[in-house]
Formats: structure tokens, C-alpha cells, sequence
């Protein structure tokens, strides 16, 4: 459905370019969810924004790759085509509604546009359908609550609403970019359960973007992990949590409480992820890996092909993988 190859995105400031996403790949197929795990700065967002179009030129530029869908590349679309993608095609869910969201329009007009603008359906049609998604994402009193502006709803509801508004053509894949960042446990949970429903009721992609494994371990068929602007570890959710083939992986996961664990204190990665204008050598992640050799400041490693669907961007993946046998 959606297919990112040897992505490159960087930004050129005054005070140097930001390598933000450097060499990116990966698929999404019809049903499927993958979600894209790292840290802040990672480079997450940035590629997502890309595959969208978002990326505002200057500062930003792609300067290879190529993003398919459905087999059209549309990198070399023009801006027309390309709009007529959005949304309609791929959407968006963006991680802070309350910003997303115009202030001074109600929430049901925001909705409503997407079918005035795209679909020319009139003001009433328009406002029906646009009620009916509201239902759709469980929005209590949709009718009544139409003409609500953003700040009258809930963190958790406004999220329900950027959702409803990404849905509301139908597209083929759904980008969502951190879509439970501030919000309770509950909620979280609440909108994740509520992604995954509406989902099952089509055979929509979903790239679920986050930095928290917890969110994606019961929805993601797959997990592609990112450091500094580079997928370092891919694979299916189950064999990834229970037998990393990265460090940094593993790092994310030791950082993780868990209740089954009677450690007293948490095990954090050391240092901090690198400045993007200045990655480190070799494997970018080796002045804070816990195993790194030489090689590692020198030789930047491929993705090595750990088993079928597994993949590693360690020179010591073995090592890794087999300290959990």
C-alpha cells in the first residue's frame, strides 16, 4: 500500500544541516499496522511529514528517495496531484489536536470541510455525514456537540476529532503521529482500542508513530525502531520484545517498568541521542552502546539480515540475540 525507499531528508540552517532522516525504508501492506519507535529526534516525524508532503522548502529538502503508493511515486507528482493524495489517499493524525485544530471554527465545521472541499457535497450533506463520523469515533451527543469549538472538549475527545477528520475520506493509509502523546493512561487506551476498531472495519494501513512501546505492543503487527534519523532494528512486535537484536532496542526495553520485574531501579541508556548536524561515525548509537568495539566509530553498519522478517543494524547482532537464549 505505502513504500518508502532510501528516504533522506535534511535541513539546511544557518548554523549547519540537520541529517534528520537519512536512508529510510520500509513497506505497509492493506490491513496491517507498523509502527515507528524512537526517540524524540529520532527522525520519526520528519518522515512521516515527507510521506505526506508537509515538508516546508526552505529549510527542508528530500534529497533521495522515493515514496510509493500504491506503486506511484509521489515524489514526482506536482503539487495539485499530490494534495488530491492527501487526505483523501493517505491522512494524518497529528500529535497535538489542540494546536491542529482551528480555534475559531467549530470542531463539526472542520469535519464538515473535508467533504465541501473534497467531495462538493453541500453545506447539509455535508454536516450529516460530518455528525456521522463524529459517532463513528464515539464522540457522546455528536448532533449537539457539532457546533463545540476545540477548547470545549477533553484532550482525549479532541484527539477523537483529528481522527474523525482524518478518516473522514476514507483513505487508504493512516499516518499517526503520536496520537496518545499527553493523554491518561486510560485514554491512551481508549484511543488505541478505538484505532484498532475502526481498522478492522476496513483494510486500512496504519503507520503508528510513538516513542512509548507500551502503546504498540498489543496493536502493531510489526515495529521498525529509529535512531538518529536511521531504522536500526526491524521486525514482528512479538519476536522484537522478546528478542532484540539491537542494543538500543534493548535499551528501550530495560528503560521499561514492568510487573513482572523486582528490579528496585530502572536501567536507562546512557548519554544522550546525538546532534543530528553531527552524527557520530560509524554506528551512530556507539558512543552510548554498552558493547561497542572499534568498528563500531568506524564502519556504519548495513541492515544485516538477522532470520526471515528480522533485521539489524548491528555489527554484533549474534551477541544481542543470543544473550536471551
Amino acid at each position: 500500500m505505502l513504500e518508502v525507499e532510501d528516504l533522506a531528508v535534511e535541513f539546511r540552517t544557518r548554523d549547519g544541516v540537520v541529517h534528520a532522516v537519512d536512508g529510510v525504508s520500509y513497506h505497509v501492506d492493506a490491513g496491517e499496522t507498523l509502527a515507528i519507535l524512537g526517540e524524540s529526534g529520532s527522525g520519526k516525524s520528519v518522515g512521516a511529514q515527507a510521506v505526506m508532503g508537509l515538508i516546508d522548502s526552505p529549510p527542508g529538502h528530500i534529497t533521495r528517495g522515493s515514496i510509493r503508493y500504491r506503486g506511484k511515486d509521489l515524489l514526482g507528482l506536482d503539487e495539485g496531484a499530490r494534495q488530491r493524495v492527501r487526505g483523501r489517499d493517505i491522512a494524518m493524525v497529528f500529535q497535538d489536536a489542540l494546536s491542529s485544530l482551528n480555534p475559531v471554527f467549530t470542531v463539526g465545521d472542520q469535519i464538515a470541510e473535508m467533504y465541501r472541499v473534497h467531495e462538493g457535497a453541500s453545506r447539509a450533506d455535508a454536516r450529516r455525514r460530518a455528525i456521522d463520523m463524529m459517532d463513528r469515533v464515539h464522540i457522546p451527543a455528536a448532533t449537539s456537540r457539532f457546533d463545540d469549538y476545540p477548547h470545549q472538549f477533553s484532550g482525549g475527545m479532541r484527539q477523537r476529532i483529528m481522527i474523525a477528520m482524518a478518516l473522514s475520506l476514507g483513505p487508504d493509509v493512516l499516518i499517526a503521529d503520536e496520537p496518545t502523546t499527553a493523554l491518561d493512561v486510560t485514554v491512551q487506551a481508549q484511543i488505541m482500542d478505538l484505532l484498532a476498531e475502526l481498522q478492522r472495519e476496513s483494510t486500512m494501513a496504519l503507520v503508528l508513530i510513538t516513542h512509548d512501546l507500551g502503546v504498540v505492543a498489543d496493536v502493531a503487527d510489526r515495529i521498525a525502531v529509529m535512531y538518529a534519523g536511521r531504522i536500526v532494528e526491524h521486525g514482528p512486535v512479538i519476536e522484537l520484545y522478546e528478542r532484540p537484536a539491537h542494543p538500543y532496542t534493548q535499551g528501550l526495553i530495560d528503560s521499561i517498568p514492568r510487573m513482572d520485574d523486582d528490579r528496585e531501579e530502572l536501567v536507562p541508556i546512557a548519554g544522550a541521542p546525538p546532534n543530528l548536524m553531527k552524527v557520530p561515525s560509524g554506528c551512530s548509537f556507539h558512543p552510548r552502546c554498552p558493547i561497542a568495539r572499534d568498528e563500531c566509530a568506524t564502519d556504519e553498519p548495513p541492515l544485516y539480515a538477522v532470520w526471515s522478517g528480522r533485521e539489524s543494524a548491528c555489527h554484533f547482532w549474534e551477541e544481542v540475540v543470543s544473550s536471551h537464549d
